[in-house]
C-alpha cells in the first residue's frame, strides 16, 4: 500500500471481511463512523478513498453507513459498497436479525457471573448522556442485554456481552447502572479517562444472514491495540468462544 493510500485511508489490516457488497472493518477508536461537527475525516470517506485507490476507479465510490459505533468504541462495522446492500442490510438492522456482541473491561466485577440486564433508558439531548431505571417512565425506552464474567485479572473484569436491543449509549449506562461502568468510561461514572480517550468496549462479533449472498456470516476480532490491558485479555483463549 503506498504512501497516499496510508495518509487518506484506513489500513489493510483492519478489513476483517470484504465482498461484492459489503466491507467489514475494525474500527479503532479514534475513528468517527461518518462526519460530525469535528471536522476529521470519517471512516466512511476512507473507505471510498481506499477502494478508489486500490481498485483504480475513475468515478464515484459508494460507501452507505449501515450503523455505528461511539468514537470511543473500538470494534466491528459493516459498510455498503452498494445501495442495494444499503437497503436490505438497513432491513436486517430494523429486523434485529444481525447478532452483535461485545467485550467490556470494567473495575467493578457484577454481582452475577452471568445475567440479562433489563433497564429502562432516556436520553438526555443536552448532554448526549442516557440514563438507566429499574422501571419504565415517561419517553423511556426498554433495553436488554446479556452479559458474561469471562476473565479476570488483579483489578478488572472482561465481560462478553449481547445486545438484545439496539439503544443510545446501552452497555455504557446500563453497566453504570449495576455499579460496573466501563474503563475509561468518565461520561458513566468512571473514575477517571484512557490515555487518548477511549473506553474499554470492543464489538468483536458480528453474525448475519447475508442478505444478498443467503449465506451466514460469522466475523470476530479483537482490537487493534497495545493497550496493556486488551493484550492481556486477548491472550484469554475463552474470548473468542462464540
Amino acid at each position: 500500500m503506498n504512501d497516499s493510500i496510508n495518509k487518506t485511508s484506513i489500513w489493510t489490516n483492519q478489513i476483517v471481511y470484504e465482498d461484492n457488497h459489503i466491507i467489514i472493518i475494525n474500527k479503532l477508536p479514534s475513528e468517527i463512523v461518518q462526519g460530525d461537527k469535528t471536522g476529521d475525516l470519517p471512516l466512511s470517506e476512507k473507505i471510498k478513498n481506499y477502494i478508489k485507490q486500490r481498485d483504480l476507479k475513475p468515478g464515484n465510490v459508494f460507501c452507505g453507513v449501515i450503523h455505528r459505533l461511539d468514537r470511543p468504541v473500538s470494534g466491528l462495522i459493516i459498510f455498503a459498497k452498494t445501495s442495494k446492500a444499503l437497503s436490505r442490510f438497513n432491513e436486517l438492522f430494523r429486523e434485529k436479525t444481525i447478532q452483535k456482541s461485545y467485550l467490556a473491561v470494567v473495575k467493578n466485577k457484577p454481582p452475577k457471573k452471568k445475567d440479562t440486564l433489563v433497564h429502562y433508558l432516556i436520553k438526555n439531548e443536552k448532554t448526549n448522556v442516557s440514563k438507566a431505571f429499574n422501571m419504565p417512565n415517561k419517553n423511556t425506552t426498554k433495553a436488554e442485554l446479556e452479559y458474561e464474567v469471562i476473565g479476570s485479572s488483579d483489578n478488572y473484569h472482561l465481560l462478553k456481552i449481547k445486545l438484545l436491543t439496539g439503544r443510545h449509549h446501552q452497555i455504557r449506562c446500563q453497566l453504570s447502572a449495576i455499579s460496573s461502568p466501563i474503563k475509561g468510561d468518565l461520561k458513566y461514572g468512571f473514575d477517571r479517562t484512557n490515555e487518548g480517550g477511549f473506553i474499554h468496549l470492543h464489538s468483536y462479533l458480528l453474525q448475519f444472514i447475508h442478505p444478498i449472498k443467503k449465506e451466514e456470516i460469522l466475523i470476530s476480532a479483537l482490537p487493534i491495540s497495545r493497550d496493556p490491558i486488551w493484550v492481556y485479555f486477548s491472550k484469554l483463549n475463552q474470548v473468542l468462544k462464540h
